[in-house]
């Protein structure tokens, strides 16, 4: 659970991760790009995946992994042969902000309307709704536990997207320079490839799409032909976020992996990869099925395979108690740390 010696870890793990990057961005940079930087940036890698292991608050180990080992792993990977975002940062304290933090910097801003069309009531909007949940869970006792898992869906979603806002705002203004959206509505999504590609998680899909989507269908083109390769990187990159979560998983719950959530992740790109096959037949008859109808069925089974695969391991080692204690206790530690005339203020 939180308290002062797991900030201490925390932070420890933190400044070792910093330390890496100065490594790759004064050692390995000046190795020549492709394999043999890859090679130099191994034991980076490995400590990336083991140093969440120093953590055992669910919470601060759950975005620490996220950080280093979903997204800055695959940014090194790309580094290693000179793409990726880690290629535009300017000078080391970009390169560090970069490639430990949830951003990445566009490289055209005016082309990307997304974060611009979205209603400006809407952030508010949704951190009241995440104080409402947190609140929610003070009455667990008589609340169904299947609306106990719509609220930690709910919560999970919220607290991710507006941890990644506030990153972003961070680094905006203290570099100045714009982040590509990280979020894109995803609960109007209307069909599973709109999902996963356009709307959810979009950092995470970006590097997957250059690290194994591209190189997976390009290989496999000159095997089975351009529709098959789509299918195969579509599986082969579902199934790396799979693996990666997995990993996150056990950071999370120190359990040996029950496959559940690869699983999860390989049943949706299956899914996915057969929606575009037959979307692509649809669309050459003139057949396309209405949003108003499309929406609530992708809603509905993403709902149903996170409840059967995705959620189970969280939620047979108490993750989702775990992680709602530890906002409580999150905040006592800050009071306690606070000036009495401060909290006198506040209060």
């Amino acid at each position: 659970m939180m308290g002062g010696g797991e900030i201490e870890k925390f932070t420890e793990v933190w400044i070792s991760a910093i330390l890496c990057l100065c490594y790759c961005y004064y050692i390995s940079s000046r190795i020549p790009k492709g394999f043999s930087r890859l090679l130099s940036l191994i034991p980076i890698l490995y400590l990336f995946i083991i140093l969440p292991f120093k953590i055992s608050s669910p919470n601060l180990v759950g975005y620490t992994s996220f950080f280093l080992v979903q997204l800055g792993t695959f940014k090194i990977i790309l580094f290693s042969f000179n793409q990726g975002p880690l290629a535009l940062s300017q000078n080391i304290f970009h390169f560090i902000s970069i490639a430990s933090l949830p951003i990445t910097p566009k490289q055209n801003p005016p082309t990307d309307q997304i974060q611009n069309n979205k209603p400006k009531g809407l952030l508010p909007l949704k951190v009241l709704i995440f104080a409402i949940i947190a609140r929610a869970y003070n009455f667990n006792a008589y609340l169904h536990p299947h609306f106990i898992l719509v609220l930690y869906c709910c919560h999970l979603y919220l607290g991710l997207e507006l941890l990644l806002v506030l990153v972003a705002s961070t680094v905006r203004t203290v570099f100045g320079f714009e982040i590509q959206p990280q979020f894109n509505e995803p609960y109007l999504s209307t069909s599973l490839q709109d999902f996963w590609g356009r709307r959810w998680n979009l950092m995470v899909t970006r590097l997957l799409r250059l690290t194994v989507y591209h190189p997976v269908r390009r290989i496999s083109t000159h095997f089975v032909g351009p529709s098959c390769a789509t299918s195969s990187a579509m599986l082969a990159t579902f199934l790396v976020s799979g693996l990666v979560h997995e990993l996150m998983y056990y950071h999370i719950t120190r359990v040996p992996p029950t496959w559940e959530v690869t699983c999860f992740f390989v049943l949706h790109g299956v899914c996915t990869a057969a929606e575009v096959a037959v979307k692509r037949v649809a669309l050459r008859q003139g057949w396309r099925l209405h949003g108003a109808v499309s929406a609530p069925l992708v809603v509905a089974f993403l709902a149903v395979t996170a409840r059967w695969l995705f959620f189970p391991q969280l939620l047979r080692n108490g993750m989702d108690r775990k992680s709602t204690e530890e906002y409580g206790m999150l905040v006592d530690f800050v009071k306690s740390k606070l000036p009495l005339r401060v909290l006198n203020y506040v209060m």
